[in-house]
């Protein structure tokens, strides 16, 4: 008897043993595959769309319209607090800005993961259509639709008149933004097309410089008038 339970004594720490060691190789090749995995993943727009060959054609908007580096990012919701301080939205990826522009009139405001999804359903059908990256689409049609001249009210004590001042890239992106979503929403109200639909047109024919966009018409109406207030 006591020779057996010498037996069993020296047995049941070499099982324990060779266990822990087939876990600690289990563990290594975890961390090897999630360190592999972090280093070759790249951002992409709902996992789909690339960051990296967008290009800003405009020199004088490229610190305005932010889709590089930091500002890749997975979703257009980063739930960033852009209105804190001025000029700080800048920094704000423009997909996303976008998917706020969306959240327009009341019935609507708040419901960004609404807009997040009419956001993805355009850039699916930007690309069915146009057969490029969606978010190079949007960047163009940004810079196609902001007014270069804008005229302000000039004079006081009753006479008032216009005079053409030039726009601030900042704001050339902020009108822009503001032009293309209300010219989607003003498409798609009381007709069977979707939102997705109508802004995926509206910024197609923006990107291209076609008259058909409801922005290019209301920017070349506002320079028109800037133009003859010089």
């Amino acid at each position: 008897p006591a020779n057996t339970a010498t037996m069993s004594d020296t047995e049941e720490p070499q099982v324990e043993e060779t266990y822990e060691e087939v876990e600690d190789v289990e563990e290594v090749d975890e961390e090897a595959e999630f360190v592999g995995d972090a280093g070759a993943a790249e951002i992409k727009l709902f996992g789909k769309w690339s960051f990296d060959d967008i290009e800003v054609r405009d020199i004088s908007l490229e610190d305005y319209i932010a889709c590089k580096g930091d500002h890749a990012t997975y979703l257009p919701h980063t739930a960033g607090r852009y209105q804190l301080k001025r000029f700080r939205k800048a920094s704000c990826p423009i997909v996303e800005r976008l998917a706020c522009c969306l959240m327009k009139k009341g019935r609507n405001s708040g419901k960004k993961i609404m807009a997040t999804r009419i956001v993805q359903h355009t850039l699916e059908i930007i690309h069915l259509l146009t057969d490029q990256n969606p978010i190079q689409i949007v960047v163009d049609a940004v810079i196609n639709s902001g007014p270069r001249e804008d005229s302000t009210r000039v004079g006081g004590a009753g006479v008032v008149r216009r005079q053409a001042v030039d726009m601030s890239p900042f704001r050339r992106v902020n009108y822009a933004l503001y032009l293309l979503a209300t010219g989607a929403r003003e498409a798609s109200f009381r007709n069977l097309k979707t939102m997705a639909e109508c802004l995926a047109e509206e910024l197609i024919n923006a990107a291209r410089g076609s008259s058909n966009s409801y922005a290019i018409k209301k920017k070349d109406e506002i320079e028109r008038v800037s133009k003859s207030n010089r």
